[in-house]
């Protein structure tokens, strides 16, 4: 009875032992199953990583291409805004040297008709009138005329200085839109990575 008794627990641990080894097999390769999956998943990471790293590349080189381009174009609407305050000053220079001639004008103007009326203060009272009166209308005459031509170079500036503006806000406008399209540009570029990351996660 005992010799039975020794045998069934000889057998019996036999049993645990070849269940125990069985079962260490069947977790080695679970655990070597599992280890494999980690090491592919991590591949696929560093793929996913690598292709994160290109794009974030890609769009670095685009942010760097916008921002020279926003140089030249700040660079232009500066030269632009130089170049219409030196019109602008040119004109102005322009307009300050026709009135000086206009006066240097009309003071000679004045100068002859003293001169004359001295000199025709000697001649009859008559001919004084006449010849004062010639005079007053031949000035008038000359300076309608040249009120008309100084009014005519006037708008003449005028339209060109209103024309400088329409081109610096014409500037000005095409700056504000492409500011917009870089804005929307950039924004369809993160919804395009929250895309692809929502379809990750669901793939997963």
């Amino acid at each position: 009875f005992q010799a039975n008794i020794l045998t069934e627990l000889k057998n019996w641990k036999l049993n645990l032992i070849q269940h125990h080894k069985l079962q260490m097999r069947q977790e080695k390769e679970k655990h070597a199953t599992h280890v494999k999956q980690l090491q592919n998943e991590m591949e696929n990471q560093k793929e996913l990583l690598h292709t994160y790293e290109l794009s974030i590349s890609r769009k670095d080189e685009v942010i760097t291409t916008l921002t020279k381009s926003l140089e030249k174009q700040k660079e232009r609407v500066e030269l632009m805004r130089k170049f219409t305050q030196w019109r602008i000053q040119h004109v102005k220079s322009k307009q300050e040297e026709y009135a000086n001639k206009i006066a240097d004008r009309q003071f000679r103007t004045a100068l002859m008709k003293k001169v004359w009326a001295a000199w025709r203060s000697v001649c009859e009272v008559k001919w004084k009138e006449k010849v004062a009166r010639a005079c007053q209308l031949r000035a008038e005459d000359v300076c309608v005329q040249l009120t008309n031509d100084y009014e005519a170079k006037m708008a003449e500036l005028t339209t060109t200085l209103e024309q400088t503006k329409a081109e610096i806000l014409r500037l000005h406008n095409e700056r504000d839109q492409y500011e917009d399209t870089m804005k929307k540009a950039f924004m369809r570029g993160v919804c395009a990575l929250n895309l692809e990351a929502m379809t990750m996660f669901q793939c997963k």
